[in-house]
């Protein structure tokens, strides 16, 4: 583990780049260019004002779940919630599975 700059300026990028192609079997485009831009202590990214402006707000596409549950507060008496966790770990996912159930069922009625 290298500790420092000055000790990763010391790395040998040329024998380091061949290690890594060699466990990759095959070899690794922009890497020798990488690893001079390392030793050069060119580490972090770097974002022109141009690039910047171009990104969109937000988390990328598809980084969040489309049909993501909603968090909530419900109260229970002490005796019901002391059985839903005696079933174990994952009784919220439960609760939730028992009620899905019981609204595709109609038992419970589905509003719109």
């Amino acid at each position: 583990m290298v500790k420092s700059l000055k000790a990763l300026q010391g790395i040998n990028t040329e024998k380091l780049a061949a290690a890594i192609e060699a466990d990759a079997g095959q070899a690794v485009p922009g890497l020798r260019e990488s690893l001079a831009d390392l030793r050069a202590g060119n580490f972090g990214v770097i974002h022109t004002p141009e690039q910047i402006a171009a990104r969109k707000p937000g988390r990328p596409a598809g980084s969040v779940k489309t049909n993501a549950k909603v968090a909530t507060n419900i109260r229970f008496d002490p005796e019901v919630l002391a059985a839903l966790k005696a079933t174990g770990k994952n009784w919220q996912t439960r609760v939730n599975d028992l009620l899905r159930a019981d609204i595709e069922s109609g038992r419970l009625k589905q509003f719109s």
